[in-house]
């Protein structure tokens, strides 16, 4: 049976939202600085000033005796506490005062004036605190408690503390409940904002307001449009309103339909960190993460295996990529060698957390699934149908929508079968490495429409005909997007010699992240971004380069790799040895010529021309029909370039900079290794330094960091409204590089 879905869903906006009528006092304000930070110490005699959004565990070096292990990137936990002295004058009087924490890792306990006010032990749920009762004219203290220090409790990178935003929402005594809000359609032409409005003696009541959209902007990837709207209280609160038009429709016949339109998923899995940042969820952070998976080509993302920030769906509200909005790794059986994961918190918490998940998000219009879970370890347990049933039917309750609903399913042995019933609990059954079962499962369950939701990077062209062969494979989901600190070692490819094995198996230090992105940690694209967006998208052929087996040493790759590829014609030492040239290309032939005579012309298979050479220097350059790509081998190194992604700060804003040593040329010279040292001069301090190499042991926050296979990145954080920052780099035997900012 067809399933259509008309959705017009919106998003709060993040500041302002109107004023109260009583005085000017901003509903919402941001609340990230003036707190004090003290890690083990609840008395704050070691203190120190921070500004929000806070993660304290990158702060430290990387630890192999830590209890966070290869999970969590060998970095140390603990607990920590947070103050900040809050001043309100008399505007505040008689006025509904609550807290908005985003995001706290994890067991949080908060206090106002000594009481204790709220909290919430799941790290990645938002959660409101209403702080009125606690509250007075004048000063008042908030103190955080975080409590990270039970290890395992996560598979990946968590971080620690407050690492996303808190706010300050000021309402009159009635106001409108912010995660009431829902938009429902008749149709595309008629939008009905509603919310329920919550009056000063506990009652609640019912607002609402139609829209007529006339000629309706729909919105999409390829055209992300937006609308405004306001919801208000007469007289009194209002909330502005930001929403997006679009029709979900899907079947196995059809396949997945936007807007009545057909599309299939090129998507990413990505986690919640944000790479040398560690998990700290900065605005412009969040939105360069989704903006990079954009510009890879993705045009779907799921956000494995929690609800990600705020800030990270509005970005892909703004940009145009569908969502997966998943709530937790695992459900009542743990996955971590200590029980310390989510397993103890599901039976008490499950409804709540789903609940937070939902109402915050349901207002993205670019959620269009939604995802219990991953993998959970009980999947053979009979039990386990009905808690997925329970889980799937809280979503819907919550969600006016009827997002279809998924999970992510796995077998790692012959009795796939047995989950049909477990399957058939979800609107679209989600695969993790197993499409190539689809066929004989839709013989045996033709009503059945599926995506992969994770698949391994190198099976790229597999994954597009699957999905591309059949209508009821919606898309492919890629274990990941970006390199990502924690699972230390998936992805990684190693030399003869070196401690063998995957990440599950044991120990890979100095390993502390994952090298399974299309993008690198420092948002360089990987060779295999190329590859998968042409599959995908089509565009231009694309050149690039094997590492030599023996280069370096043997390689040996692993489960989640690629081989180790790079986009470099700088091989010192190789020469006239044999080395290996991928040209991906959706011409049927490609020519490679290397110093201008040809080397050999071959047809293309699976979009991809391999060649095998002996490798001299000079300039490789490959013709696919009227296309051309080459690489020029680099020399000595001279200079280096500095690239920011921005020309200048807004207050509280970040730059990321990317540090190039390049030849006279301006070619970056892929073998250079210098040590980088970053100095930051005006209104900014660097809050990290690194590089791509997730072996390097050098902590994220040394103002020293070595360029790997030719750069490194820095971030830069402005300190004050106006004024400029320059950021100078230095390294023995190049002249001094800056960039200034304004």
């Amino acid at each position: 049976m067809n399933r259509i879905i008309t959705i017009a869903v919106c998003l709060l906006m993040t500041a302002g939202f109107g004023a109260t009528q009583a005085a000017n006092i901003q509903r919402k304000q941001l609340l990230n600085d003036h707190w004090q930070f003290a890690l083990n110490d609840s008395n704050f005699t070691q203190a120190r000033s921070v500004t929000l959004p806070h993660d304290w565990s990158i702060e430290q070096q990387f630890d192999r005796h830590a209890p966070t292990g290869n999970d969590g990137a060998y970095l140390p936990t603990g607990k920590g506490w947070y103050r900040r002295v809050l001043t309100l004058d008399k505007a505040y009087k008689d006025k509904k005062v609550r807290l908005y924490f985003e995001g706290v890792y994890m067991n949080s306990k908060v206090y106002v004036n000594g009481q204790l006010a709220g909290g919430w032990p799941y790290g990645y749920s938002s959660f409101w605190v209403d702080v009125t009762p606690y509250i007075h004219i004048g000063k008042n203290e908030i103190v955080v408690s975080v409590d990270n220090s039970q290890q395992k409790n996560c598979r990946w990178y968590s971080g620690s503390g407050i690492y996303r935003n808190v706010w300050l929402v000021t309402t009159p005594m009635t106001y409108i409940d912010d995660w009431s809000i829902e938009v429902t359609t008749t149709d595309i032409h008629h939008v009905e904002l509603s919310a329920t409005v919550i009056r000063d003696d506990g009652t609640t009541s019912p607002i609402s307001r139609t829209i007529e959209v006339a000629d309706p902007r729909l919105w999409s990837p390829d055209d992300p449009y937006l609308y405004e709207a306001e919801l208000e209280v007469p007289g009194g609160d209002r909330i502005s309103v930001t929403y997006g038009i679009r029709t979900i429709d899907y079947d196995g016949e059809r396949g997945l339909l936007l807007n009545g339109k057909p599309i299939k998923l090129n998507g990413a899995c990505v986690h919640h960190d944000n790479g040398i940042l560690g998990a700290a969820a900065y605005d412009d952070a969040e939105y360069r993460k989704a903006q990079l998976l954009k510009e890879a080509g993705f045009n779907a993302v799921r956000t494995s295996h929690n609800p990600p920030s705020e800030v990270f769906l509005r970005a892909c509200d703004e940009l145009g990529l569908l969502v997966i909005d998943e709530a937790f790794d695992g459900w009542r059986e743990h996955k971590n060698e200590n029980i310390y994961d989510y397993s103890t918190l599901f039976d008490l918490w499950w409804q709540r957390d789903v609940e937070a998940m939902v109402r915050r998000d349901r207002l993205h219009p670019s959620i269009f699934c939604w995802s219990t879970g991953n993998e959970v370890i009980e999947r053979k347990k009979i039990e386990v149908v009905k808690t997925a049933h329970n889980l799937a039917e809280r979503i819907r309750a919550n969600d006016p929508q009827h997002r279809p609903v998924t999970t992510a399913l796995a077998a790692w042995d012959r009795d796939w079968d047995i989950y049909d019933p477990l399957a058939a609990e979800h609107d679209i059954v989600g695969y993790n490495y197993l499409i190539f079962l689809a066929e004989g499962d839709h013989q045996r369950v033709p009503q059945r429409v599926m995506m992969q939701t994770e698949s391994y990077p190198r099976d790229a062209w597999n994954n597009y005909r699957a999905a591309m062969d059949h209508s009821y494979i919606f898309g492919d989901f890629v274990w990941t997007g970006i390199d990502y600190l924690g699972e230390s070692g998936i992805g990684r490819y190693y030399y003869e010699g070196d401690v063998p094995g995957e990440s599950w198996e044991r120990p890979l230090y100095p390993w502390h992240a994952a090298y399974c992105g299309d993008v690198d940690l420092t948002g360089q694209r990987k060779p295999i971004s190329y590859y998968r967006s042409l599959l995908w998208n089509g565009g231009s052929s694309h050149i690039a380069v094997r590492e030599p087996d023996g280069y370096h040493g043997k390689v040996i790759t692993s489960m989640w790799s690629t081989w180790p590829t790079q986009e470099s014609w700088t091989w010192p030492g190789w020469e006239g040895k044999p080395i290996t040239v991928e040209v991906y290309s959706q011409k049927p032939k490609v020519c490679l010529y290397l110093n201008g005579e040809l080397v050999a012309e071959q047809t293309t298979k699976e979009m991809m021309a391999t060649f095998t050479l002996p490798y001299q220097p000079g300039v490789l350059t490959a013709k696919a029909g009227n296309e051309q790509c080459e690489l020029l081998t680099a020399g000595e190194p001279a200079a280096i370039r500095l690239t920011a992604d921005r020309n200048s700060l807004k207050e509280d804003g970040l730059a990321f900079i990317t540090a190039e040593i390049v030849d006279k040329a301006g070619r970056v010279v892929t073998t250079a290794n210098h040590e980088l040292t970053f100095t930051v001069s005006g209104q900014a301090t660097l809050l990290a330094a690194g590089n791509a190499d997730v072996r390097d042991e050098d902590p994220y926050f040394d103002a020293r960091h070595h360029a790997w296979q030719g750069r490194a990145l820095a971030v830069i954080r402005n300190t004050g409204r106006q004024g400029k920052a320059t950021l100078t780099v230095k390294a023995d035997g190049l002249p001094a590089a800056c960039i200034t900012l304004r």
